[in-house]
């Protein structure tokens, strides 16, 4: 009698298991740089793999974490929040009686964000490189403080790229920059924003890469720093899973986390990428419309291109050119997202949907005034979107959201936009 083999079931991918050797995230990612930088690139993926198991490395890391950061952040149950939910489902008739909102508390970090824990792991990296300068961009401003702290700390000189639109609307995180110890580069090019900052500080490192590391905000750029930055962030999820099933004996049913280029994002996102049941959800800037030119939802409405070394979902118009972008965020104001977003997406893993400034600003002050905490504007988009979920949700759920920062650096730009709002409606009204 003649047998055969038993056929094998296809073995489904592991989700977790990028880049691969080629700096790619499926069909993203990749290096598309000029040959004068992929000397700097190789020795930077050369260092970081000679630490990945290197336990004196990781050891002074966490030291830091603990210390200077203030690791762990804490998980905090926005009960107040998570009632107003449960209303608005009353209210609108909605299956769901509302999920409990946990907050995971990125803005308590010291520098008032996520963005440390990744300066200070690519300052270590600079060093043992042998390096003393650090340059960066920024847009919010978060990251360039984070960059300035973290060089003043490491004793390294810091010069960071802003575009002069966001020096105007983030002014509190230029000062501390420059009592830090940074030098503030003001960009005015282009939009005046995060992707001409980006562009900046790119030719920086192209003409100083023997003796400057260009320490990348966000998952963004060519291989292997969205590598980089998402294992430096993941603290954020590997401790917020430990936290759920210590409080809450369990896995939550969704993570809910803004997305620019998608650093915090991908760090919340990546230690739970593998657990199928948890429904993540990353929110982008919808803007004023879905016209183009009035988002930065590159995920959303974008297409497959290049941009700052990396293929991932770009916003471009129809000659393939990079698109303009708008945010009330200055954190989100980007065309672009990082390439393992684009292959989260693609692959169905990750649901990406979009909240307006309207809707990020009403978060903004929920958040205020129901648990006495002033979110960044780009956390208030998460905000925004994890109540309207909650309100479908059963009340025995939990969605937790990554505040990944503070919003001291957004009131006074908040309060502008608010008001002229008030005043917009208030006109609309008084000629009827």
């Amino acid at each position: 009698m003649t047998t055969f083999p038993a056929s094998k079931a296809p073995v489904k991918p592991i989700v977790s298991d990028v880049p691969d050797a080629h700096g790619r995230f499926g069909a993203f990612g990749g290096q598309y740089v000029p040959e004068t930088l992929m000397s700097a690139l190789r020795q930077l993926e050369e260092v970081y793999e000679s630490v990945r198991q290197d336990r004196v490395f990781w050891d002074e890391l966490r030291a830091l974490f603990a210390t200077l950061v203030g690791r762990p952040t804490p998980l905090y149950k926005a009960a107040k929040l998570s009632a107003h939910a449960a209303d608005l489902a009353r209210k609108q008739g909605q299956g769901g009686m509302g999920a409990t909102i946990w907050l995971k508390r990125e803005d308590l970090a010291h520098t008032g964000a996520h963005k440390i824990n990744n300066t200070l792991g690519q300052g270590l990296l600079t060093r043992r490189m042998g390096k003393r300068r650090i340059i960066a961009e920024t847009g919010a401003g978060q990251h360039g403080v984070a960059s300035a702290t973290a060089a003043a700390h490491l004793g390294l000189a810091c010069d960071v790229y802003m575009g002069s639109e966001d020096v105007r609307r983030q002014r509190l995180n230029v000062i501390r920059m420059r009592m830090l110890g940074a030098r503030v580069i003001e960009v005015d090019s282009g939009s005046k924003t995060l992707k001409d900052a980006t562009n900046e500080a790119m030719r920086d490192w192209m003409g100083s890469a023997d003796h400057t590391h260009y320490i990348i905000g966000s998952v963004v750029g060519p291989h292997p720093f969205p590598m980089i930055v998402r294992d430096f962030q993941s603290i954020i999820g590997t401790e917020a899973k430990a936290q759920c099933l210590r409080h809450l004996s369990k896995l939550p049913d969704a993570i809910v986390a803004c997305v620019g280029g998608g650093s915090n994002a991908a760090g919340i996102f990546y230690p739970f990428v593998d657990d199928e049941k948890v429904r993540l959800v990353g929110v982008e800037a919808g803007g004023r419309s879905v016209n183009p030119g009035d988002h930065a939802a590159p995920l959303s409405y974008g297409q497959p291109g290049v941009l700052h070394g990396s293929l991932s979902y770009v916003l471009q118009d129809q000659n393939g050119q990079t698109a303009n972008v708008h945010s009330c965020s200055a954190g989100l104001d980007y065309p672009g997202v990082g390439p393992e977003h684009s292959y989260w997406k693609d692959a169905g893993r990750v649901s990406y949907t979009a909240a307006t400034d309207e809707q990020a600003l009403d978060a903004f002050t929920l958040l205020a005034r129901t648990e006495g905490i002033i979110p960044a504007l780009e956390t208030s988009h998460a905000i925004a979107e994890a109540v309207r979920l909650a309100a479908t949700m059963k009340p025995d759920q939990n969605i937790l959201v990554c505040c990944s920062g503070r919003g001291d650096k957004d009131v006074e730009e908040a309060s502008r936009l608010l008001a002229l709002r008030n005043s917009t409606n208030s006109s609309i009204s008084n000629n009827f």
